[in-house]
């Protein structure tokens, strides 16, 4: 089963390769996510990694923290999105 990673504060200078190499030291990176600014289409210094849950788990342990090209990760179980709530109607 695979699991999502947040990966915050991440430098504007990487790429999502980059990030799928330094997170392959721990298993498999089946997928790499940066997430954009919808205004500005700008890298916003965050981002999803995905891997098997054993990998993510010690990715997580591992690099929560840790100096990535000169700034400190934040790294952790992504919260898992909750879905849409109606939209709320004015009687």
């Amino acid at each position: 089963m695979s699991m999502s990673i947040y990966v915050g504060n991440l430098p504007f200078s990487v790429s999502e390769e980059d990030v799928r190499k330094y997170f392959s030291t721990y298993g498999e990176v089946f997928n790499v996510k940066f997430i954009m600014d919808r205004e500005t289409g700008r890298f916003r210094g965050f981002g999803f990694v995905e891997m098997d849950e054993t990998a993510a788990k010690a990715a997580v342990e591992a690099l929560d923290g840790k100096e990535f090209n000169g700034r400190t990760l934040r790294v952790n179980e992504a919260n898992q999105k909750k879905p849409a709530r109606p939209p709320r109607r004015d009687y």
